[in-house]
């Protein structure tokens, strides 16, 4: 991600038919993240679109995902919106904030696009009510990514890794520690990744469709916090602080474990001596009735706003490529790692491919599959406040304070900051 913003303009050649020039003469204009990742992705289906409607141009305009946030929320309180672009990369944690917070400034798209062909879960983060906002793109779908050797040297396979709780977890995490000196997992008190990873797979988030609070009496993140305190307690954990110390750990070869987003790929596979070393299974579950081994961590979605001049060319060129181009889904795997929610796109030679980095697993393969597993839940309009919230907990937690009385406290406090 980066701050720095920088202009990318696709004008590409006008030698197509005419007949394709519906929409033709209208430039559109987005704002995303990440230029290797979601401004390449959005690069590529301009490109590809742009085949058969020869006018059709498109400017991305790349800045940091807080500077897009803080601008968008600026401009919709205003009211002023000429400076708005035509399409946004919201990220799914913060759309219903954006949504719910600004009525009326997205466009409903459910009379156009297809949403049966998109994973559940996706489709429930932009939707309020009947109506449904937006194209969902990436995957964070989450899995258990471990090198192999470690494990080995512990006397465990790869079919001992495959149908795990996290007590489970927890006792091949002890014999690991103890028979090669290597730590299970890291764990930064700050990050609050591998709790929403386990609270989803136990099908609950921190508010109700009502979106009132769900702490105190919210099972899965009970169950979440109770196994984040057993993992403290059983000394397999390298502490780490930081994005930059968290890949380190593992490139480094300090951990046997770890438990992410699918986007986390990349960042494993950039140590090529690892090769071949690295293997991925369902995540551990939750001992909870109905939890399952499937969440997610991260995924971001396109919006078109409502004041945009170019509305009907947005909507039309979003379903076009991201609801429509199961080719274009192959392209982004192979050289962006994006893993589509679009269903249809979820097969195919790039998905049977098997990766040597992972011991020839074919890992998207299996990411697809997770994919349609994944608990839906409604994200709501505060999650960061409430990871705030429980981040400042969790002190108290590792120092045996019980959980009950935690939630009902972190509950309490929330009510008079956000409710």
């Amino acid at each position: 991600m980066t701050t720095k913003n920088k202009i990318t303009t696709l004008l590409l050649s006008t030698s197509l038919s005419l007949a394709s020039c519906a929409i033709a003469a209208e430039e559109l204009t987005v704002w995303a993240w990440d230029p290797n990742f979601n401004v390449a992705a959005m690069n590529e289906a301009a490109s590809r679109y742009q085949q058969t409607h020869a006018d059709f141009s498109l400017t991305v305009m790349d800045s940091g995902k807080e500077d897009i946030e803080q601008k968008l929320h600026t401009m919709l309180a205003s009211g002023i919106t000429n400076s708005l672009p035509d399409i946004v990369l919201i990220e799914d944690y913060n759309a219903q904030k954006f949504l719910q917070a600004y009525p009326g400034s997205f466009a409903p798209m459910q009379d156009t696009v297809d949403y049966s062909q998109f994973a559940p879960y996706k489709v429930g983060v932009m939707s309020i009510n009947k109506n449904v906002y937006g194209i969902p793109f990436d995957s964070g779908v989450a899995g258990l990514f471990y090198r192999s050797d470690y494990l080995s040297q512990a006397g465990y396979s790869e079919q001992d890794m495959q149908n795990l709780d996290w007590d489970q977890f927890i006792e091949i995490g002890k014999q690991v520690k103890q028979k090669t000196g290597v730590n299970m997992l890291t764990y930064d008190i700050n990050d609050v990744v591998l709790p929403h990873i386990m609270m989803q797979s136990g099908g609950e988030w921190f508010f109700k469709e009502d979106g009132s609070l769900n702490i105190a009496d919210n099972q899965a993140l009970k169950e979440t916090l109770l196994t984040i305190k057993k993992i403290n307690d059983a000394k397999i954990v390298r502490p780490t602080s930081g994005w930059s110390s968290f890949v380190g750990a593992f490139n480094a070869g300090q951990v046997a474990t770890v438990t992410s987003g699918v986007w986390i790929i990349g960042s494993i596979k950039s140590v090529e001596e690892q090769a071949g070393k690295w293997r991925v299974a369902p995540i551990p579950r939750l001992k909870l009735e109905g939890a399952k081994q499937a969440s997610n961590q991260g995924g971001s979605s396109w919006y078109v706003l409502n004041a945009s001049a170019n509305k009907q060319a947005a909507i039309e060129f979003l379903n076009a490529t991201f609801a429509h181009d199961t080719d274009m889904y192959q392209k982004l795997l192979l050289e962006r790692g994006a893993l589509a929610t679009y269903l249809p796109a979820s097969s195919g030679a790039a998905y049977a491919e098997e990766a040597p980095f992972f011991g020839g697993q074919k890992v998207f393969q299996d990411f697809a599959k997770w994919v349609g597993e994944i608990p839906q839940v409604q994200y709501g309009m505060f999650t960061q406040e409430v990871d705030n919230a429980i981040a400042a907990e969790i002190p108290a937690l590792l120092k045996g304070e019980p959980v009950d009385d935690i939630l009902k406290r972190v509950e309490n406090n929330l009510k008079y900051q956000i409710m």
